[in-house]
């Protein structure tokens, strides 16, 4: 995948991030993937639980070309030194069209003869999607959230969509075997609708939404596009219809949430 220069690898003699112009709590440099070391850190990772305010704190590293993320590491499936990372199976998300990509996995996840309806139209995106970001997070964290053992990390990542890709995350890989092409998916929500990756799990991934749609007609567009990037969110789910979906989790939804079996 092509990328930036990577500043992680300064944090191994700097823990506290001082010459990226830093104050980083204690954390990890991660570098496990399913085939051993990487040649460089794909992460660093806080060691404490994640609390609100903590994504803020965090936003200077944007300038060093990192971005935050929160990972889920107490589901059962650890933290992401025992996700079985594979950053050297992965393409790069601006070489996939995500248009292509949806209308592929829609034949293949829709109901049989159903045409593919085509991308959702894109929202005014009137607020900032970094700040609907930071605000989504912090509800998250705060007491009651629903993540466990939530942890901040940064990725050394162009854009927030391709964060997935950056780490070479394999999530949905029994739907998708190369994370890029949904980074490129992602990347079009960010266009559209201002989503920002916030955060991932094992097998799932959250993202804020600073103009979701809000009308019935825009928000079942958007859920045929769910429905293409990630079926068992809707099949699985407790609206699995389109329509029951796009009213419940997507109509005026400032957060969606996607995982895979």
């Amino acid at each position: 995948m092509a990328t930036l220069p990577n500043p992680l690898p300064k944090l191994a003699a700097d823990p506290s991030g001082g010459s990226l112009g830093l104050r980083l709590p204690a954390g990890t440099l991660l570098d496990t993937t399913d085939e051993g070391p990487w040649h460089e850190p794909l992460l660093w990772c806080a060691g404490e639980r994640a609390v609100p305010g903590g994504w803020t704190a965090l936003e200077p590293a944007r300038r060093a070309g990192l971005l935050p993320v929160v990972l889920e590491t107490g589901d059962g499936h650890g933290g992401p030194d025992r996700w079985e990372l594979m950053p050297g199976e992965v393409s790069y998300p601006g070489d996939h069209d995500a248009e292509e990509v949806l209308a592929e996995h829609w034949e293949e996840h829709a109901a049989q003869g159903e045409a593919w309806p085509g991308p959702a139209d894109a929202a005014l995106v009137d607020q900032d999607p970094d700040t609907v970001a930071a605000g989504t997070v912090d509800a998250l964290l705060g007491d009651g959230g629903p993540l466990k053992d939530p942890r901040l990390a940064l990725v050394p990542a162009r854009r927030s969509a391709d964060i997935p890709t950056a780490i070479g995350w394999t999530g949905p890989a029994n739907h998708e075997g190369d994370t890029a092409r949904l980074s490129a998916v992602l990347r079009s929500w960010e266009d559209r609708f201002g989503i920002r990756v916030t955060a991932l799990g094992f097998d799932h991934l959250l993202v804020s939404v600073a103009a979701p749609p809000t009308t019935p007609a825009a928000a079942e567009a958007v859920a045929a596009e769910h429905l293409a990037f990630c079926p068992a969110t809707i099949r699985q789910s407790s609206h699995p219809t389109l329509r029951a979906y796009a009213e419940h989790q997507v109509l005026n939804r400032r957060t969606w949430q996607f995982w895979w079996d």
